[in-house]
């Protein structure tokens, strides 16, 4: 008897486990301005600095604003972009989801490594992001 209560317990649990990560329902689109480098607050500016090198993702606060970061590590050339995809805000988080182009064919590049990310700043918000 025991061990079948053990075994429904764990059951629960995972199946909560799988509520907690499952992607909610939108309640609306969050609107955004993508931060230039020279804007971004020092603190933020410093902390996306020391990352760069490896991919990242960083949220900050600051003067009734969340500033979300998300970076795509070193790249062997020049040329790339990210496409902004989603930000919206659903009952549990704040859902951000980006994705990094590569340099458009023929297009002339710079054969220096770069550091690709996007820093955008919208309304302050309660919730954890969630990063896609």
């Amino acid at each position: 008897m025991l061990l079948a209560a053990a075994v429904f317990c764990t059951a629960g649990l995972l199946a909560g486990c799988a509520a907690l990560t499952a992607k909610s329902e939108k309640i609306r689109d969050l609107e955004y301005t993508v931060v230039k480098e020279e804007d971004l607050p020092e603190e933020l500016r410093l902390q996306i600095d020391e990352k760069k090198e490896a991919r990242f993702k960083i949220t900050y606060q600051s003067d009734g604003y969340l500033y979300i970061a998300s970076g795509y590590g070193e790249q062997e050339t020049g040329g790339y972009s990210i496409a902004m995809k989603e930000l919206y805000l659903s009952d549990n988080a704040v859902y951000f989801d980006t994705e990094l182009c590569g340099p458009q064919k023929g297009e002339t590049i710079n054969h220096a490594p770069s550091y690709p990310y996007i820093v955008v700043k919208t309304e302050a918000v309660e919730k954890p992001v969630v990063f896609q």
